[in-house]
């Protein structure tokens, strides 16, 4: 009783201290969540417990979910052919870069994945700070491709980490890509009804509600695709993603609902799944067996694999664009942490590797934050004059 009462004051704290230290040092809510996590477990206050590791789970599922309502489906197919084409080209650029260095440096075949991670649930951080800036836009559009294939590649790579490569890998694949074509029928079947009957939307999703409909049927959706995943053996994940992809797309007449729920997700549930992984970092590791230089290489090796891959975009928005472009990319903080945690469940990494993209997730985002914020000033000035 008394580790329990523990725990409950402690994550307390975190999630109402952690957005306070963050302006202060002008650091990512996460980030500081996963260090708190982290320190917090190292000192006792965060003990292991089965219900908080089934919370922490949720508050996985809803962070994919809450990144699905970025990628609303109506602006990909409108995106530009040129655009479209440099963008999948910089995508096989990074995934090629990271085939031949993983082969190379004879690493686990789960770094071809990892490395070209996109997320861009931090992209919005930057749009708010710097505004309607032509390497923030490119950055969203570009991530929202990005995205899309990392999430492939998580529900293909944890279908072979769970199953092997045999037949059961194969039926997953399978299934996965009948589930795709389903997804493909429903949206057309839905986007004509709606065509036609325009207030299904509303009778669904009312404006004036004062029922929270909106957030009903949202959680009605996001559970309905997880228990749908789980029934065909297909990763979870890519369930909740779709889940807010589909909501964002059909309901956009209801302006307010991705923020309420945002607002819902990072005021308590996924502050939870930071906590928790912070909490399974042991602070010693850090000052052992290189764990620190391994973590600096791997973030240098993300970025400069987003430096070589974005020249693709070199003739179209110049070479400031471009590197602004890279470095809004290179902090797959949430993703990265998901792979890794999936890999070391299944045993394809060490718990030494697992520890070390944890530093490098966080290491990514101070980084790229930190040079963003040096260059930004003196690209403007270099544009001005």
């Amino acid at each position: 009783m008394g580790s329990e009462i523990t725990l409950i004051i402690s994550i307390s704290l975190i999630i109402f201290a952690s957005p306070l230290i963050s302006q202060k040092l002008r650091v990512p809510t996460v980030c500081i969540e996963i260090v708190l996590g982290a320190i917090c477990a190292y000192f006792l206050l965060i003990p292991k417990n089965h219900i908080f590791e089934l919370v922490a789970e949720l508050g996985f599922l809803y962070l994919m979910f809450l990144a699905g309502l970025e990628v609303d489906l109506k602006k990909l197919i409108n995106i530009s052919p040129t655009i479209l084409r440099r963008s999948l080209a910089y995508v096989a650029i990074m995934y090629f870069l990271s085939l031949i260095g993983t082969l190379y440096f004879g690493l686990g075949k789960i770094f071809i994945v990892i490395l070209p991670l996109i997320s861009i649930g931090l992209l919005a951080t930057l749009k708010k700070e710097y505004g309607d800036q032509e390497w923030v836009n490119l950055g969203i559009t570009v991530g929202l491709i990005g995205e899309i294939i990392s999430i492939i590649a998580l529900t293909t790579v944890s279908a072979g980490l769970q199953f092997g490569f045999g037949w059961d890998f194969f039926k997953t694949l399978f299934l996965f890509t009948f589930f795709m074509l389903g997804l493909l029928i429903v949206y057309k079947v839905f986007h004509n009804l709606v065509w036609w009957y325009p207030e299904i939307k509303t009778v669904l999703m009312p404006k004036d509600d004062n029922q929270e409909q909106d957030i009903r049927l949202s959680m009605a959706i996001f559970f309905l695709m997880i228990a749908i995943m789980i029934f065909l053996k297909l990763e979870v994940a890519f369930g909740a993603f779709i889940a807010g992809s589909f909501i964002v797309t059909y309901f956009e007449h209801n302006k307010a609902l991705p923020t309420k729920l945002e607002h819902f997700g990072f005021g308590w549930l996924v502050p939870l799944f930071f906590i928790y992984v912070g909490s399974s970092f042991d602070i010693d590791s850090i000052f052992h067996d290189g764990l620190l230089v391994k973590a600096l290489l791997i973030t240098l090796t993300m970025l400069l694999i987003r430096l070589i891959a974005s020249t693709v975009f070199l003739s179209k928005v110049g070479k400031e664009n471009m590197v602004m472009l890279a470095l809004s990319h290179s902090m797959p903080l949430t993703l990265l942490i998901a792979v890794a945690t999936l890999a070391y469940q299944n045993q394809s990494i060490t718990q030494f590797y697992y520890y070390a993209f944890i530093l490098a997730s966080i290491l990514e985002v101070l980084f790229s934050m930190v040079v963003i914020r040096l260059l930004q000033p003196r690209f403007f000035k270099n544009n001005r004059n």
